[in-house]
């Protein structure tokens, strides 16, 4: 079976638990991440990485592949294991609690090796990155926005970077340094308030980029192509289908059936997970749906 990852590699999450935060501040805009001092910690080292925001030969994987999370009401986070085809597999035991108070949870790839070393999440207006011990605390002024993914690798790095919408619906671009840390924002676009779902996690069109889908208020989905260009990471947008009002959940963990290509994962009203496999053709980016999970999914009020 190939090799798939979780949020750390060798082990998932590891109980994080908000508790523990007692990180010291950081702005989002410097390129180091100071040392915190939690008040308690789980024993594994922080993973550094010297990866460039700007690197010009990225060696980042194009489609990572990651275990797919949930996040309850109370706050708990269950990691669900891609097992091979498509399918998965919950895991025994809980992969972390106490995030009620988080939203906008986001998987991100330090080093670019095709796994997940971590995720970002916003507690009242601050970005917190966690990795296997106690989250930190990036900085503030991040309850400006009403959404924020991290696609992949949209900048043309080696680290995975940070999209947020704010409320006027200008979409803006934060590169990430390797180390939870990220750059100055770079706006991309107005407009983006169109979508109620915007989701992805790698290379979709098959060009070894990461891109973006979002779907408009009247159910059509559309393509962003990725670009690798930090100052305009994607194309113009390509309508790819219809009928996407049927979900009230649309998410990305990366490749789940080890293809190399991006999945999308899609929740229906009666809790049902429906897979669509990437296909690598950008006019044709996604095959016809297989259910995955049968119910339960509304239980979630976030998937990563």
């Amino acid at each position: 079976m190939a090799n798939s990852s979780g949020l750390n590699r060798s082990r998932v999450l590891s109980r994080v638990t908000v508790a523990a935060i007692t990180a010291a501040l950081v702005s989002t805009t410097t390129a180091a991440v100071a040392a915190d001092a939690p008040s308690a910690s789980f024993g594994a080292e922080q993973k550094a990485s010297n990866a460039s925001a700007f690197s010009a030969a990225s060696t980042a994987a194009a489609t990572p592949r990651n275990f797919l999370y949930g996040v309850n009401s109370a706050g708990t986070i269950w990691g669900y294991q891609p097992v091979g085809g498509g399918t998965i597999q919950r895991l025994a035991d809980n992969s972390g609690t106490g995030w009620n108070s988080h939203k906008h949870f986001s998987q991100a790839d330090m080093d670019g090796d095709g796994g997940s070393d971590g995720f970002y999440a916003v507690r009242n207006g601050r970005l917190n990155y966690a990795e296997v011990g106690a989250p930190r605390d990036l900085g503030g002024g991040w309850g400006a926005y009403n959404k924020i993914i991290s696609a992949s690798n949209t900048g043309g790095g080696v680290a995975d970077d940070l999209l947020a919408r704010d409320s006027s619906g200008v979409l803006w671009h934060y590169l990430g340094y390797g180390n939870g840390g990220l750059t100055q924002r770079y706006r991309v676009g107005s407009g983006w308030n169109a979508y109620t779902q915007i989701a992805g996690k790698g290379d979709v069109s098959g060009d070894g980029r990461a891109d973006l889908v979002a779907r408009d208020r009247s159910g059509v989905l559309w393509l962003y192509k990725g670009t690798g260009n930090y100052k305009s990471p994607f194309t113009t947008r390509t309508r790819i289908g219809s009928g996407w009002n049927g979900y009230n959940l649309i998410a990305s963990s990366g490749d789940l059936n080890f293809d190399s290509r991006a999945d999308l994962v899609a929740r229906d009203s009666a809790g049902a997970l429906w897979l669509y496999k990437g296909t690598g053709n950008p006019s044709s980016p996604y095959t016809g749906r297989v259910k995955i999970g049968t119910s339960g999914w509304n239980g979630f009020r976030e998937i990563f």
